[in-house]
């Protein structure tokens, strides 16, 4: 399928139905138990450090599992799967000693992904859809990380830019139908993933559908860099994505205010995928795929979501039980939003007229 068709396919899916994301991939890794070993597979057998919780690397080390947990979400119900691709940028991988490894993850994720895909549409003749995951690093552009020196930076927009750029290539290359800049804690790392990935579409002369998802961190309100929800829009709108909302950190109740203040706000899709509620003293997530498909299934009864999944503590029974909740509800129709200037720091202002 050409990136043409599959975006006409997705657009016309999303203009019928609420469409439904994965869940966590994390969650089901760790249900199988990997060992060191089996982190390391023949290729990295004498690797000099620990890899084990490496979870992306199990895409050339485990390819058959994480090709299994694509399709167990897809027959559960999602409409798009996202890749095992998360920390799969040369900054990330640096823990490992992996930076060389950036792009064949990338690649190889999607191609993984896009396998799991093609075999379960042409099972049940619904298209299928992959989602390419560009996680955050583990470093922000904005804050520093060292309290004595508050103009330090561990990293730059160009380390960034470049980084996200290498990832880019890989899921594009891999056959991803959309670019997912995902679980966004600092904008200034969002904006240098968003300019890498319009650098990659203008190289190779293709367009995909962007996905952006940012990460309210507590009960404040606001991302890690200090944003409130329609600040964040406000940053990122230039970018016209496919699809605008919020991930991790929250359960659905606690997320509920934030998506309905983007959903006001934003004249483009709405996304959420909470997590199965807040962590427990364990850090585990305890709410059933019940209970989070109630207040999943009120999202969407209230007009506020164009797509739905989840994230950590979800599993294929959440999301077919989240599928079911929103099945027949129609999406969120856009809102008309008066062309006005609209700038942010970390509030919002709107020029009155």
């Amino acid at each position: 399928m050409s990136s043409s068709t599959s975006t006409a396919d997705l657009k016309r899916a999303a203009s019928e139905r609420i469409l439904v994301l994965d869940g966590a991939m994390g969650t089901m890794i760790q249900q199988l138990k990997f060992s060191e070993a089996d982190f390391r597979g023949e290729r990295f057998k004498d690797w000099p450090r620990d890899l084990k919780g490496n979870n992306d690397l199990l895409i050339l080390t485990q390819p058959d599992a994480i090709e299994g947990i694509h399709r167990q979400y897809f027959e559960a119900g999602a409409d798009i799967v996202e890749t095992n691709t998360f920390s799969s940028t040369t900054i990330a991988q640096a823990d490992y000693g992996m930076e060389e490894l950036a792009y064949e993850l990338n690649r190889e994720g999607a191609r993984v992904a896009r396998r799991a895909a093609d075999a379960v549409a042409a099972a049940t003749g619904r298209p299928r859809f992959v989602a390419g995951a560009i996680g955050p690093t583990n470093r922000t552009a904005s804050i520093s990380p060292d309290v004595n020196n508050p103009g330090f930076r561990a990293v730059t927009f160009d380390e960034l830019r470049g980084a996200y750029a290498d990832a880019t290539r890989g899921l594009v290359d891999g056959g991803a139908d959309i670019i997912l800049i995902e679980t966004i804690f600092d904008t200034l790392n969002a904006k240098a993933a968003v300019a890498a990935v319009e650098d990659v579409f203008e190289e190779k002369g293709v367009q995909l559908p962007v996905m952006i998802s940012g990460t309210i961190t507590d009960l404040s309100g606001r991302t890690l860099s200090g944003q409130t929800p329609t600040a964040f829009w406000y940053s990122l709108r230039h970018a016209r994505p496919f699809s605008i909302g919020l991930n991790c950190a929250l359960g659905a109740r606690e997320m509920r205010a934030h998506i309905d203040e983007i959903a006001r706000v934003a004249d483009t899709l709405v996304c959420a995928y909470p997590n199965a509620g807040l962590p427990n003293e364990f850090g585990e997530y305890d709410e059933s795929p019940a209970a989070m498909a109630v207040l999943v299934g009120e999202f969407a009864q209230s007009g506020l979501v164009n797509v739905v999944g989840g994230c950590c503590g979800t599993t294929p029974d959440h999301i077919h039980a989240i599928a079911e909740a929103v099945k027949g509800l129609a999406p969120r129709v856009l809102p008309t939003v008066s062309p006005k200037l609209r700038l942010s720091g970390l509030e919002p202002f709107e020029l009155a007229s």
